[in-house]
C-alpha cells in the first residue's frame, strides 16, 4: 500500500536537485514557469490546499495573502536568509511553522562583498568599458589609477555571519578591521576587529565601509548624507546586504563629487529596475542581486528549506525557524 505524501507548493521553479527531491517525496503541482504573485500563490494553495508552501523573497507574503490560505498549511519555508518579504506576526499567529535559510549563503555573499571591494576600488567598470570599446590606446602613466585594497582599513556594519567571514578575507588583504554592531561580539568572534557602539565614530575611520545588517522594517536609509559625510574624502562604500539601506539620492551626490571614489552595490532600493542615475555613474559598479548565486549555494539553500519542511511536516522542531 502505497504511502499518503505530503503536499507542497513552490512559488517559483527551483534547482533541478530540489526538483528531483520534491518530485520523489512530495505530491505537487507542475513547477511554475515564472515567478508566482501573490495572487497566484493564494489561487494554487486553495485549490491544492498544500501541508508546505516554499516561497523565495520574489514571491511576497502579507497579511492578507496569509489569511487567505488554507487551513492545510503547517510551514512556510522561505528560500532565503532575509524576511522582507514575509509578514511574521501574520504567519505565526496563524500557527504556521515559519523557516529560513542562514549560513549556508555566508561564504558566498561574503566573497561577493569582496568582489564589490575590489572592483570599485580598482575601477572595474571604468575598465570594462574601455576593453568593451576596444581598448585601442596605451594608458598613461598617471590615468584611471585605482585604489590599493592591501593595508586599508575595513569598517562593517552589522558583524553577523556575513559581516565576520567578510573579516575574514579582509585579514587576508593585511586590511584593518572595524566594526559597529548592536552588541559587542566576544572576543573570538571579534578575532582583533575593533568594536565602536555607534558607527557615526566608526566613519571617520575607514577607508572601506562595507553594510551587513537587515533591512529597516520602516523602510529608512541607514546611510544618508550624515553619514557618507563622515567617511574620509576618498572613501569606498559597499552594500551587499538591501537596498533599503541606503539614501541613493546621497549616494549618487558622495560619487558625482568626490566625497566616495567609488561603490560596490549589490542591491539597490528599486530592484529590478535601479535608478538610471545609478547605472550612469562610472564609478560605480553594480550586480544584479547575486549575492547567493553559485549553485552550491543556491542548491544547499533550496535543500535546507525542503529539510525545514521534512522535520516540521514529521512532527520535529524546524531546523532554522524564524521567530516573531
Amino acid at each position: 500500500m502505497s504511502r499518503i505524501r505530503p503536499r507542497l507548493i513552490v512559488s517559483q521553479h527551483l534547482l533541478a536537485a530540489a526538483d528531483a527531491r520534491i518530485a520523489q517525496d512530495y505530491d505537487t503541482p507542475p513547477a511554475p514557469d515564472h515567478k508566482l504573485t501573490e495572487d497566484e500563490l493564494v489561487a494554487q494553495a486553495q485549490a491544492f490546499r498544500p501541508d508546505a508552501v516554499v516561497v523565495t523573497s520574489s514571491t511576497p507574503v502579507s497579511a492578507a495573502t496569509v489569511a487567505a490560505l488554507p487551513d492545510s498549511v503547517r510551514v512556510i519555508a522561505t528560500i532565503s536568509v532575509g524576511t522582507d518579504h514575509l509578514d511574521i506576526p501574520a504567519i505565526l499567529a496563524r500557527g504556521i511553522t515559519l523557516t529560513n535559510t542562514p549560513d549556508v549563503l555566508t561564504d558566498c555573499n561574503a566573497d561577493m562583498a569582496m568582489l564589490l571591494i575590489l572592483a570599485a576600488s580598482r575601477r572595474a567598470k571604468e575598465y570594462l568599458a574601455l576593453v568593451d570599446s576596444g581598448w585601442g590606446r596605451s594608458l598613461g602613466l598617471d590615468e584611471m589609477l585605482g585604489t590599493r585594497v592591501t593595508g586599508k582599513t575595513l569598517g562593517i556594519i552589522g558583524m553577523g555571519r556575513i559581516g565576520r567571514a567578510l573579516a575574514r578575507r579582509a585579514r587576508g588583504f593585511e586590511m584593518k578591521v572595524l566594526y559597529s554592531n548592536r552588541r559587542r561580539l566576544a572576543p573570538d568572534q571579534e578575532e582583533g576587529a575593533t568594536y565602536f557602539a555607534d558607527p557615526r565614530e566608526m566613519l571617520p575611520h575607514c577607508d572601506v565601509l562595507s553594510l551587513h545588517m537587515p533591512g529597516s522594517k520602516d523602510g529608512k536609509p541607514v546611510m544618508t548624507a550624515e553619514l557618507f559625510g563622515l567617511l574620509p574624502r576618498g572613501a569606498i562604500f559597499v552594500n551587499a546586504a538591501r537596498g533599503s539601506l541606503v539614501d541613493e539620492d546621497a549616494l549618487i551626490a558622495a560619487l558625482k563629487d568626490g566625497q566616495l571614489a567609488g561603490a560596490g552595490l549589490d542591491v539597490c532600493r528599486n530592484e529590478p529596475n535601479p535608478d538610471p542615475r545609478l547605472l550612469a555613474l562610472p564609478n560605480l559598479f553594480l550586480t544584479p542581486h547575486v549575492g547567493s548565486a553559485t549553485v552550491e549555494t543556491r542548491t544547499d539553500m533550496c535543500m535546507l528549506a525542503l529539510d525545514n519542511v521534512d522535520a516540521v511536516l514529521a512532527g520535529r522542531p524546524a531546523l532554522t525557524p524564524v521567530a516573531g
